[in-house]
């Protein structure tokens, strides 16, 4: 089969992939880009953007019932219809992605739908409908695969017609009962909000508590909102066997638990092998690609996105689309660093964080001091009343006088940990911030309150 000479080839489209195709494409480079799903990933099909969209509706919905104790009589009526029409024709077009193709074809790009796999180096095979399709590089490749629904090993599970994030998105109904297998941030997301359009919801989490990765204080708060607001919450129980009769029957923990729907959200996968990473002289017997710090993974082989390893999150990948790019266009670029990482679970309240957690902190062997404080003791706190759950917890570096990290759980806590994000990527020093002015009354004037405690 004749190879097409081409500079570029990027493997996988999604939010890091689209970016930096479009960036190389406007640059003028003749850039190949390839997907067998839609283009622009996870993140706007079945994640962000439509999750999103129905944590807004089922807040909508818990600010409504707050209004009965803060301003009167309001009745409320649980409808999904619309939910599932917005995230239907608003975010996914009917999970049509003709307009992401055809942005990335004004851009200069040439798309190629299909399964595109490293078959010699610097050369890409892509099978399509048609056939398959060789190019062969100058410039190079560039891995951006992103990761798909890990379905646990369970005994019976694979065979009962479970949800992932991509049958939820979709749905057109709220089940009457559903069991969330899984409590990170994907798992609690959706438990809320089916939740708050009257399912009956159980959350089953092996390890020992709600969002592990985050501090134990946040995982805690949420768990007892979740327990306040019905959810039924166990921890520290491993599923071992699932049962399907037209309902689902999930034994874990010596118990065995039934619901309408099983909703499995236990993290993610990726097949290196299918990519033919090795072909490219890198192994594929691991989880991820190891990158240095322009995300270069082996000579003219660029990988970003989940599959490098450093956060599963649509900003990591746009973040190692930029530097991916500099490197490929020969600019004086930024280099990866990882010390600032933020992210957001959209709970109510949200919990975000950035940076190091006190245990990671304390793992590397640095001299920590903490300092927590709760929001509903801030005057913002107060004024809000309900739903004003939340807290800021800071964690500082003693020897050098700078926080490594800092959560933040409450009402737009997402948005809060944005002047804590600036602190810890600058390494603003701890007494600088304490000099800061923060306007009152707001919810991220608490971040002097902890401050203070420091």
């Amino acid at each position: 089969m004749t190879a097409e000479d081409v500079d570029v080839v990027v493997i996988g489209l999604g939010p890091g992939g689209e970016s930096l195709a479009t960036q190389l494409g406007k640059a003028g480079l003749s850039v190949v880009g390839v997907d067998a799903r839609l283009v622009g990933g996870e993140c706007p099909y079945y994640a962000c953007i439509p999750t999103k969209m129905m944590i807004r509706a089922a807040d909508a919905l818990a600010e409504a019932r707050r209004a009965n104790q803060l301003a009167g009589s309001v009745r409320i009526q649980p409808d999904w219809a619309p939910v599932a029409a917005r995230v239907r024709d608003d975010a996914t077009a009917n999970w049509n992605d003709q307009a992401a193709v055809d942005r990335l074809e004004a851009a200069g790009v040439r798309f190629v739908r299909g399964y595109g796999k490293i078959t010699d180096t610097a050369e890409v095979t892509v099978t399509t409908s048609d056939g398959d399709k060789v190019f062969r590089t100058r410039k190079g490749i560039v891995l951006n695969p992103g990761t798909d629904p890990a379905i646990p090993p369970i005994d019976g599970l694979a065979d009962t017609p479970l949800w992932t994030n991509r049958e939820a998105v979709p749905a057109t109904a709220v089940p009457s009962s559903l069991i969330v297998l899984g409590g990170g941030p994907v798992g609690c997301e959706f438990a809320q909000v089916f939740a708050r359009f009257g399912a009956e919801v159980t959350v089953l989490q092996s390890p020992e508590r709600l969002l592990p990765n985050d501090e134990p204080e946040s995982s805690e708060l949420l768990r007892q909102i979740f327990v306040r607001e019905g959810i039924k919450v166990v921890t520290g129980a491993r599923a071992t066997k699932v049962d399907y009769d037209g309902a689902f029957h999930v034994t874990a923990g010596g118990e065995t638990y039934t619901a309408d729907q099983l909703l499995v959200a236990t993290g993610r996968t990726r097949d290196l092998a299918a990519l033919g990473v090795k072909a490219a002289g890198i192994p594929d017997d691991g989880k991820f690609i190891q990158v240095d710090d322009r995300m270069r993974a082996a000579d003219k082989v660029w990988a970003i996105g989940d599959i490098a390893g450093t956060g599963a999150f649509t900003h990591m990948s746009m973040y190692h689309a930029d530097i991916a790019a500099a490197d490929i266009l020969g600019k004086d670029g930024p280099r990866a660093q990882y010390h600032a990482v933020p992210h957001a679970t959209f709970t109510d309240p949200e919990v975000a964080s950035v940076g190091l957690t006190q245990a990671e902190a304390e793992k590397q062997g640095i001299k920590v001091r903490t300092a927590l404080t709760a929001l509903p003791d801030s005057s913002r706190g107060f004024i809000h009343k309900l739903g004003n759950d939340g807290l800021i917890k800071l964690v500082e570096d003693t020897e050098r006088g700078v926080l490594v990290g800092a959560s933040v759980v409450g009402p737009a806590a997402g948005e809060i940990v944005g002047a804590l994000v600036v602190a810890v990527h600058a390494q603003v020093p701890t007494a600088t911030l304490k000099g800061m002015i923060l306007a009152y009354p707001t919810f991220h004037r608490a971040i002097g309150a902890a401050l203070a405690e420091l």
